[in-house]
């Protein structure tokens, strides 16, 4: 591998106006929601076009390779990986993957040569995935924020949009530095309730899965997503059901849901919910 550059093309396929998918472990991802859309993604096949240094990229302390043994003999190493995977399963529009561990170095180099990827392949459009805590009751659809490159494109999407400065992600640089370059750049974020955002919470998967294939209009076959998602909602209402005071206090968080304007006025009570609600379902 080059030492002046930080990824090595695997192949070059034939490809039409694509779409990059960015989701690096190690970001905001309450409930692993990113994670796991990525695992459905890649459930469908797709093999990998580019591969990144992680030799350069990654502190191998925090993020150790993963030693084979079989019998005592050591067989090989599993090294981390940083690649861009072509998801030719996806029918209707070309969609690559890039998926991997966020990079604990060299940010502003990784953002330029995944640009210059973009550039290369033809990248029209680059689509974050990510996902939050919110004061939000696990009764009602999960809401998709969106963060964008421009102030037009966030009037095209119909997704919630705020004011706020918060720490930045190399997602962030990535999306930055591609509007900087004139490609497309949005960030979906799901919303998952402040008190199931240390658990797997399939709702807000499908929910950004769901906004990703209304975003770029293709089928990502959902069936198994949702009926995960159907499963976690009917489990969660049992737990709760079990106690009238918590029914009253979902109640609560459900009627600021319903009310966009009142749920910004009164956060802050919808959190003391949600903290309510978290102890609740940890002692079950």
């Amino acid at each position: 591998m080059s030492e002046e550059r930080l990824l090595v093309r695997m192949e070059r396929p034939d490809l039409e106006s694509p779409v990059l998918v960015v989701a690096l472990d190690g970001w905001i991802d309450a409930a692993g929601a990113a994670a796991d859309a990525v695992s459905h993604l890649l459930s469908g096949g797709g093999h990998a076009v580019v591969r990144f240094d992680t030799d350069r990229l990654l502190d191998h302390r925090a993020r150790r390779p993963t030693l084979r043994l079989v019998d005592g003999v050591a067989r090989g190493l599993e090294w981390p990986r940083i690649e861009v995977r072509f998801l030719d399963h996806v029918e209707g529009r070309d969609v690559l993957l890039l998926h991997g561990a966020e990079p604990d170095h060299e940010w502003r180099a990784f953002a330029a040569e995944v640009v210059d990827c973009c550039r290369d392949l033809g990248v029209v459009l680059v689509v974050g995935l990510g996902a939050y805590p919110a004061a939000v009751p696990h009764t009602r659809p999960s809401r998709l924020a969106c963060t964008a490159g421009s102030e037009e494109l966030t009037q095209r999407l119909d997704f919630v949009a705020a004011s706020l400065e918060v720490p930045a992600g190399a997602q962030a640089a990535i999306e930055v530095a591609a509007t900087a370059a004139g490609i497309d750049a949005v960030g979906l974020w799901a919303q998952v309730p402040h008190y199931l955002s240390a658990t797997s919470f399939a709702p807000a998967t499908e929910s950004l899965l769901e906004g990703l294939a209304t975003l770029l209009g293709v089928d990502l076959g959902l069936a198994p997503v949702t009926e995960q998602a159907l499963a976690a909602r009917t489990r969660l209402d049992e737990l709760v059901a079990r106690d009238p005071e918590h029914v009253t206090m979902l109640e609560k968080l459900e009627a600021i849901y319903d009310d966009l304007h009142d749920s910004r006025a009164q956060l802050p009570s919808g959190e003391d919910l949600a903290a309510e609600l978290e102890r609740f379902l940890r002692e079950q």
